[in-house]
C-alpha cells in the first residue's frame, strides 16, 4: 500500500476513538479519565514506557518549550532522545519525535497495525491514550536512551502518568481547562501535582502562592525532593534581539551559567532556567550531561509558533498564546521587541476560553482584530468573538477561512506597518502557517 494512504488510514483509525481534544467543554467535564485503561494497554504491549528513563513535564504554560529545550540538550549530549508532545501544529507525526525528527509516516502506520490487537482488548480507550502508547512503543523500538514526555491535560489522570520518571517538572500554572481541572489555581495545582512520584525529584517553576502551597505540600507528602526555580535556582535575562537572547542561570550552588536561546520573550528565560534545573536534576540521577551540552542544545532548539518572527518588515509573527496568562506574556514580548508598534491580530479561540481576559491584556496594542475560525470542532463562532471584542472596545471584522483572514492581515500590515500576528488558538496559527508557506514558496 502507498505510504501516505497507509498513514491516512492509520489516522482514521486513531480518530475513530473518542478524542477529547475535539470535544466541547461540557462533554470534557463528563469524561471518564482514569489510568486503568492505560496500565492495561501498557501491560499488553510489554510495558514499553519502562524501558528508558523519562523526564515528565506538566504545566499550563511553558511545558512544551521546557520539553523542547530539555530534549535538544539531551540530544546534543549524544543521547538518542524521544520527545512526546501535543497537540501537533501541522502533522500528527510531530507528536512523536526522536532527535528532532517526527516518526516517519510508514512507521506510524506499521505501529498502529501492531497496536490494534491490544487495543481491541481494552474497552473505552481514547485517541490520546492510543497515541501515547504509540509514542512509548516507538521509543522502545528505537532503543532511545531517554524520553521527554509532555503531559497532555492536567497530570494526575493524564495518559502519560503511567511513567515512573527520573524527575518531574511543573511549569507555570494559570487558569485553563477549568471545566476539567478546576476553577481555582489550587485545584489546578493539585491535578498537575499528580505527576509527582514518591521519592522522585520535582522541579517547579515560579508560581503564585496558592499554587505553590499545594505543590510543596504534595511533594512533602511524597518525600519528593523539590527544586523551586526563582528560589533554589535563580535566573535573569541578558541581551536580546530578534535573533535570540541570553539568560543567566545560577545553579543551587550559586555557580553562574549563561546560555543563548533562539526563543524570544522574558518567559522563555524562565523556561530555560526550568529546563536547565531539570537537566541538572537528571545529572544528579546519574545521567551524564555537561553544561556545554546544555548550552549547545539550548542554542539549537527549534520550537515553532512561540513568538516566531517569520518576517521583520513589516513584521509577521506566529504565536500559540491561548489564555489570559499567555496573552499577558505575549503583550510583554511585543512591547519588548516592537515597542510602540500596533498589531493586526488574526484571532480565533476554543469555546472554553476567557475572551475578556485575553482582550484586556492586548487592549491598546491591537489596531484591528481579524476574527476567524479554525477547521476544528471546538472553535468558537466568530460572531461570539466579535461581540466580546466590541465589549472590550476593540475594532474587528470577521473573515473565513483562516487563509482569507491572514491575507487580510497582511494587506493591512503592508498599508500601515502594523504587526501581522496570529494568536488565540494553536489551530488557527497552524492554518496561518500553511497559508504563509503557500505565499512564500
Amino acid at each position: 500500500m502507498d505510504t501516505e494512504k497507509a498513514y491516512n488510514l492509520a489516522l482514521d483509525y486513531l480518530y475513530s476513538f473518542v478524542d477529547y481534544s475535539l470535544k466541547h467543554a461540557s462533554e470534557l467535564a463528563k469524561a471518564e479519565f482514569n489510568l486503568e485503561r492505560m496500565f492495561a494497554l501498557m501491560a499488553l504491549l510489554g510495558n514499553p514506557h519502562r524501558k528508558y528513563p523519562v523526564l515528565h513535564v506538566a504545566g499550563t504554560k511553558g511545558k512544551g518549550s521546557v520539553s523542547a529545550l530539555a530534549a535538544s540538550a539531551l540530544g546534543t549530549a549524544g543521547y538518542v532522545t524521544g520527545l512526546y508532545t501535543s497537540p501537533h501544529l501541522q502533522d500528527y507525526a510531530e507528536r512523536i519525535q526522536i532527535d528532532g525528527s517526527p516518526i516517519p509516516h510508514a512507521e506510524l502506520a506499521a505501529l498502529v497495525e501492531q497496536l490494534k490487537p491490544a487495543v481491541a482488548r481494552v474497552p473505552k480507550l481514547t485517541t490520546f491514550e492510543i497515541t501515547t502508547a504509540l509514542g512509548f512503543l516507538y521509543f522502545a523500538s528505537k532503543d532511545v536512551d531517554v524520553a521527554v514526555i509532555e503531559v497532555g491535560l492536567g497530570g494526575r489522570l493524564d495518559a502519560t502518568n503511567v511513567v515512573d520518571p527520573r524527575a518531574a517538572v511543573i511549569t507555570s500554572l494559570s487558569l485553563d481547562h477549568t471545566a476539567v481541572l478546576g476553577d481555582t489555581l489550587d485545584k489546578i495545582a493539585a491535578e498537575k501535582a499528580g505527576i509527582i512520584k514518591p521519592d522522585r525529584p520535582v522541579v517547579v517553576a515560579p508560581q503564585k502562592p496558592e499554587a505553590l502551597d499545594v505543590l510543596v505540600n504534595i511533594a512533602d507528602e511524597r518525600n519528593a525532593p523539590l527544586t523551586l526555580v526563582g528560589r533554589d535556582v535563580l535566573f535573569a535575562g541578558g541581551e536580546h534581539s530578534l535573533d535570540g537572547q541570553t539568560a543567566q542561570i545560577w545553579s543551587p550552588g550559586g555557580i553562574p551559567f549563561e546560555v543563548h536561546i533562539p526563543l524570544l520573550g522574558e518567559h522563555q528565560v524562565e523556561n530555560a532556567a526550568v529546563a536547565a534545573s531539570a537537566l541538572w536534576t537528571l545529572r544528579e540521577q546519574g545521567l551524564g550531561l555537561s553544561d556545554e551540552a546544555i548550552r549547545r542544545g539550548f542554542a539549537q532548539v527549534k520550537w515553532p509558533a512561540r513568538f516566531q518572527v517569520v518576517r521583520r518588515d513589516p513584521p509577521v509573527i506566529f504565536d500559540s498564546a491561548h489564555n489570559q496568562d499567555s496573552f499577558a506574556k505575549l503583550r510583554q514580548t511585543l512591547d519588548l521587541y516592537f515597542p510602540g508598534q500596533s498589531v493586526t491580530l488574526v484571532f480565533g479561540a476554543s469555546e472554553d476560553k476567557n475572551l475578556p481576559g485575553m482582550f484586556a491584556e492586548m487592549k491598546g496594542k491591537i489596531k484591528r482584530l481579524i476574527v476567524t475560525r479554525a477547521d476544528h470542532p471546538r472553535a468558537l463562532e466568530p460572531e461570539k468573538i466579535r461581540r466580546a471584542a466590541k465589549q472590550a472596545g476593540i475594532e474587528s471584522e470577521v473573515l473565513e477561512p483562516v487563509e482569507a483572514a491572514f491575507e487580510r492581515a497582511l494587506e493591512l500590515s503592508q498599508k500601515d506597518g502594523s504587526i501581522a500576528l496570529s494568536a488565540g488558538s494553536m489551530f488557527v496559527t497552524a492554518e496561518v502557517m500553511v497559508a504563509w508557506e503557500k505565499l512564500t514558496k
